[in-house]
């Protein structure tokens, strides 16, 4: 059963809740769902409202019509905008993507269409991503004389960097299958099967312990970035702190006594 739970009054973002699966919907489809600052604010506050919904264990983030993303809202980056307007809105930007990653459940990307620029920086934030087989990816704001400086960060931890470079320095699209070889990508499922995969997905997802998941996912970003020293110190943490939970107890203690 889907049901509708509260979403910004503008519509720009609706939200639907099936079991323990909440889909957040860009839906500004005649605007190819770009990245404007309201388009901004309402995909954050829905992820703020989800994070402490203990009946929400895994988030997706869709969107209408035949693009997922175009990047920013051009039309808020005009000539009339000063350098200190330009950082205010790179930082916005920056403050969803870092919501992205802190938020406690896994956030799963499904991509239809093009997704491109800071459409292409989304993607690449989220945890995991399935894209249906026409979804195409680039960092296209070097085609404006505008290298993708924030996308950059998103994409250089989520593909090799060679990878990473030659989509920021090109802006050439990369397709679906070449994205999935390259590691921005986890699953490519034709188009019509787009939906069934990320439901599966999102489902064995679900299905596990959520604080373990949440514990899990927060490890794992904070290992990335640390020594090989450093990172077996916060797991170590990390495990013990996972083991001693009830979720955990019951787990061992279901295989010993099979066994």
């Amino acid at each position: 059963m889907v049901r509708e739970i509260s979403q910004p009054s503008d519509g720009a973002v609706t939200v639907e809740q099936d079991g323990a699966i909440a889909t957040l919907t860009l839906n500004r489809p005649l605007k190819y769902n770009v990245l404007s600052t309201p388009m901004m604010d309402a995909l954050e506050s829905a992820l703020d409202e989800l994070a402490s919904d203990a009946g929400v264990r895994v988030v997706v983030i869709g969107a209408a019509g035949k693009a997922f993303s175009a990047g920013h809202d051009l039309g808020e980056m005009g000539a009339e905008v000063d350098i200190d307007g330009f950082r205010a809105l790179f930082d916005r930007c920056t403050r969803l993507m870092l919501a992205i990653r802190q938020q406690p459940q896994p956030v799963i990307a499904r991509v239809q269409g093009v997704a491109t620029a800071a459409g292409c920086q989304l993607v690449a934030m989220c945890d995991l991503v399935v894209a249906a087989r026409t979804a195409r990816f680039a960092a296209s704001g070097i085609n404006l004389g505008l290298f993708c400086a924030t996308p950059a960060v998103a994409l250089s931890r989520a593909l090799h960097p060679r990878h990473a470079l030659e989509m920021l320095l090109t802006g050439e699209f990369v397709d679906a299958q070449t994205a999935c070889e390259r590691g921005l990508v986890n699953r490519v499922v034709a188009d019509e099967e787009l939906d069934d995969a990320v439901r599966s997905l999102a489902g064995t997802i679900a299905a596990k312990s959520s604080a373990a998941i949440a514990g899990g996912k927060r490890l794992f970003y904070a290992q990335l970035d640390a020594s090989l020293e450093g990172a077996y110190a916060l797991a170590v943490d990390a495990m013990a702190r996972n083991a001693v939970l009830n979720d955990a107890r019951e787990g061992i203690d279901r295989f010993n006594r099979k066994r």
